[in-house]
């Protein structure tokens, strides 16, 4: 059987309800994984989302920051949240397939990590202090640990580090720039390391060609500056990995009304 699996950061899952609408309409992924919901638990759309054929819905999330969710076309079991650094953001959703809807276990870690804020400087800027600190608690986590095990897993989300070259406009210039600078690619590979993890996008689209999932709000033409970075990912675990069919980025959804400044990015896996 096969199954499609999209990850997106929707920037507030109520004010952007009507551009998740149409995204599904269009593409119909089994699985939707969200980061940046903005919304906690009790004023989930909940009825909206089982509207569109998601009546299989897990949550994590705060009023006003943060939030991941996924909601599914398919029956999941167990769900856990977890909190890193001693916070209680909610950054972070596993859900299993193990005892319903897929034929062999699956499960799905949707992650949201910080961004960092603008200064790449821990001893100065705290929320860089923090992601840094996340992108090590993750690095020793149990979905890690599972993945090199021989789990059938995912790890999705907007992990907000654009790793490679080419996942950015312009690796010179934005070295020194949050998401992109040498100490976050650093943790980020030593997270995906850990966990044994295979880039599923690259694995389709490999570098040099540029692979982008983010464009800023300050850009006025986003389109024509084509100023991205990829900041939204997909791995797979090596368990998993051989089961990837296709993969691909939605950008017509960055020019939409009201968009976020994230794009869906959908995978298709074959058990």
């Amino acid at each position: 059987m096969q199954f499609t699996v999209a990850t997106w950061n929707v920037n507030s899952v109520r004010l952007r309800l009507p551009l998740i609408e149409r995204f599904v309409t269009l593409r119909a992924p089994d699985i939707l994984c969200l980061q940046e919901t903005k919304c906690p638990d009790d004023r989930f759309p909940r009825a909206d989302f089982a509207r569109l054929g998601y009546e299989h819905v897990a949550l994590h999330g705060q009023k006003g920051w943060h939030g991941v969710a996924i909601a599914s076309r398919i029956p999941f079991a167990d769900v856990t949240r977890e909190h890193f650094c001693g916070r209680n953001d909610a950054r972070h959703l596993t859900v299993n397939f193990a005892a319903a809807g897929l034929a062999v276990p699956v499960t799905i870690h949707n992650f949201y990590i910080p961004s960092g804020g603008d200064e790449p400087d821990p001893a100065t800027n705290d929320k860089f202090a923090h992601k840094l600190a996340f992108l090590d608690e993750l690095a020793a986590s149990a979905a890690c640990r599972d993945a090199a095990a021989g789990a059938r897993s995912l790890l999705v989300g907007d992990l907000n580090v654009a790793p490679l070259e080419h996942d950015v406009w312009s690796h010179r210039q934005l070295l020194d720039v949050v998401s992109h600078t040498p100490v976050e690619v650093e943790k980020l590979t030593a997270m995906q390391r850990a966990g044994a993890w295979i880039d599923v996008m690259r694995r389709f689209i490999p570098e040099p060609e540029k692979l982008f999932t983010w464009w800023s709000y300050r850009s006025p033409d986003w389109a024509r500056a084509d100023k991205g970075r990829r900041l939204d990912h997909i791995w797979a675990s090596p368990a998993l990995a051989g089961a990837a069919r296709e993969m691909s980025v939605f950008r017509d959804a960055r020019g939409w009304e009201r968009p976020s400044d994230h794009v869906p990015v959908v995978a298709t896996f074959e058990l």
